[in-house]
């Protein structure tokens, strides 16, 4: 068998023993919420998952926009002054459950530094997007409506 036909089981191989089988199969920006979203349920999780980085009330970490000693940025706000209602869904969906840094190497940016841990070990992905749905709910009609856009555009954008 060919070396480069191994090399490639065997990268197939570790992801899957990894977990990140659905890393590979999705490609950036094909996800998108579901239609049926529990704000409710996402607010109660927000609050046992993210507040302690993001805010009780959204508002993220003091000085959020200056890089810390160690390369990495403090947890930005999610409410309007942050920027995550800048983002498509995909992108949102993949940094919660993947991580900063592992979403960041998915999409070909590697060595990039992030503090966002990875939530898919602990949460679901309907649970993921519970807690999306809560933060989008928080959001003003414009704040939606150019994050649907950014989603929309994600779309066009995947292979």
């Amino acid at each position: 068998m060919k070396p480069a036909i191994l090399l490639a089981r065997g990268v197939v191989i570790t992801a899957l023993a990894l977990g990140l089988s659905d890393l590979l199969a999705a490609p950036p920006g094909v996800l998108v919420q579901p239609e049926v979203v529990d704000i409710r349920t996402g607010e109660v999780l927000y609050a046992q998952h993210c507040a302690s980085c993001h805010g009780a009330r959204l508002e993220g970490q003091q000085d959020w926009r200056k890089q810390a000693a160690e390369g990495v940025y403090p947890a930005p706000p999610h409410d309007e002054t942050g920027h995550t209602w800048h983002h498509g869904d995909g992108l949102l969906f993949a940094y919660t459950k993947y991580g900063g840094e592992a979403t960041f190497a998915a999409r070909g940016l590697k060595g990039i530094k992030s503090g966002m841990p990875g939530f898919g070990h602990a949460l679901s992905d309907q649970e993921i997007w519970n807690i999306l749905a809560f933060i989008k709910s928080t959001w003003s009609e414009r704040m939606r409506k150019v994050q649907a856009k950014r989603t929309e555009a994600e779309q066009l954008d995947s292979p």
